[in-house]
């Protein structure tokens, strides 16, 4: 997780930075003894979504662009909302999908800010570790910038 380091290495404030680390830290030891998870990133048209790609390979995930490969769907999209998901993402989703048979669907707040936030570039990481591996995270952000879909 080197880009994250890198991230971190570029905040000023010292205890900010020793917590960021920290965060990181343990998202980084325990995805060491998972297996990746595979991932699928949509927007509101079914079309890949690029901008969580290095949040998701450095939380565990295994990018897949097709979402019948995929255990997880997230669905994001810059500038738009949970709610705004919540109405359309009912009409994209097959049966047939792994994730939607596991109902493993996730709805993303747009973080697109974390580009240049390391805080929220931090707290997003540990949103998308807590989507891949539930019961093995708990940040406590499920419901205020991401949310399970249930069918």
């Amino acid at each position: 997780m080197s880009f994250l380091n890198a991230v971190i290495n570029n905040v000023q404030d010292e205890s900010l930075r020793d917590d960021l680390q920290e965060r990181v830290d343990i998202v980084e030891h325990k995805i060491k003894f998972m297996d990746k998870v595979p991932v699928c990133c949509l927007d509101r048209e079914n079309v890949i979504s690029p901008v969580l790609n290095i949040l998701i390979e450095a939380a565990g995930g295994e990018l897949k662009f097709d979402p019948a490969e995929a255990k997880v769907l997230i669905y994001h999209e810059t500038q738009v909302s949970m709610l705004d998901f919540m109405g359309a993402v009912p009409a994209l989703l097959e049966n047939e999908w792994p994730a939607v048979q596991y109902n493993r669907v996730y709805l993303m707040e747009d973080t697109s800010a974390f580009l240049s936030d390391p805080e929220s570039f931090v707290s997003s990481l540990e949103d998308v570790a807590e989507m891949l591996y539930p019961g093995f995270f708990v940040f406590g952000n499920e419901g205020k910038t991401w949310m399970s879909f249930g069918i």
